[in-house]
């Protein structure tokens, strides 16, 4: 039996295991996919678990899609212009890091119907994930995008992969089109995100990449005030469809019935 597994920290949110078993019932693969708890010094020693094929997968969740880099054989393009891996796998004798995160941001987009062509984007939060966020934005035509993190430097080293990004004091707001939550505020359920939803005004899209709350206070207050919300859950299903093709060169099913089965967490 094949082992795959998510590796984060924290890592009990994650709906990985979930959805990825479902799909092996589907397509009668025989595997298991579990979640594990990790620390940075651990993760040489699970890398090498796939270099062994004691493991025959990996995706990585906050706060390792960078510090794992390191530990492998080589990147796909994707993995190497994001700076960022969220799925690890053996081919030719080599571990290899490839990311699916961008094409799993793009089709979340293309399922809500929402075209960022032209518009200003304001993203919250400079962590592993934001690199592919941009990507995605970048190739879908968006005219500028904003970013403010908690810690200047970590939004001053994404700056120097993305010259054009406009830098912004957090707390500051810009006039934007799109909010993108891309911290972890709002992994707990007490988690606020200070902004003056009053004088944002109406219509615009707020989105939080976080998936294991259905509406975070950043998506229930913006609701309050006329905004279009969405949570993360389709980007969650997307990067993930991507992932599981990779690894068993099957492409599993996305529709009502995997969307309600993990909605009922």
């Amino acid at each position: 039996m094949k082992k795959y597994l998510v590796i984060g920290n924290p890592i009990e949110h994650s709906l990985s295991p979930k959805l990825h078993n479902y799909w092996f019932k589907k397509k009668n693969i025989n595997a298991i996919y579990d979640k594990k708890l990790l620390n940075e010094s651990d993760i040489e020693n699970i890398i090498s678990k796939v270099k062994k094929e004691e493991i025959h997968g990996l995706n990585v969740t906050v706060p390792f899609k960078k510090s794992v880099i390191p530990f492998l054989d080589e990147l796909t393009s994707e993995a190497n212009e994001s700076k960022s891996v969220n799925t690890i796998y053996k081919e030719n004798n080599k571990v290899i890091g490839h990311n699916t995160d961008i094409a799993g941001f793009e089709l979340s987009l293309r399922h809500f119907k929402y075209d960022v062509k032209d518009k200003k984007i304001f993203i919250l939060g400079a962590g592993g994930v934001v690199s592919s966020i941009i990507l995605a934005l970048k190739k879908m035509g968006t005219s500028k995008i904003f970013l403010s993190n908690r810690t200047r430097q970590k939004a001053e080293n994404l700056k120097k992969l993305f010259p054009n990004l406009h830098l912004i004091d957090w707390g500051e707001t810009p006039d934007f089109n799109m909010i993108i939550n891309a911290t972890t505020i709002g992994l707990k359920e007490s988690d606020e995100i200070k902004l003056n939803y009053e004088n944002l005004g109406n219509n615009k899209f707020f989105y939080d990449i976080i998936y294991n709350h259905k509406e975070t206070n950043f998506l229930k207050k913006a609701k309050t005030f006329g905004n279009k919300i969405e949570n993360g859950k389709m980007m969650f299903i997307y990067q993930a469809h991507q992932a599981f093709t990779i690894w068993h060169k099957v492409m599993p099913e996305i529709n009502n019935e995997i969307i309600k089965f993990l909605n009922n967490d």
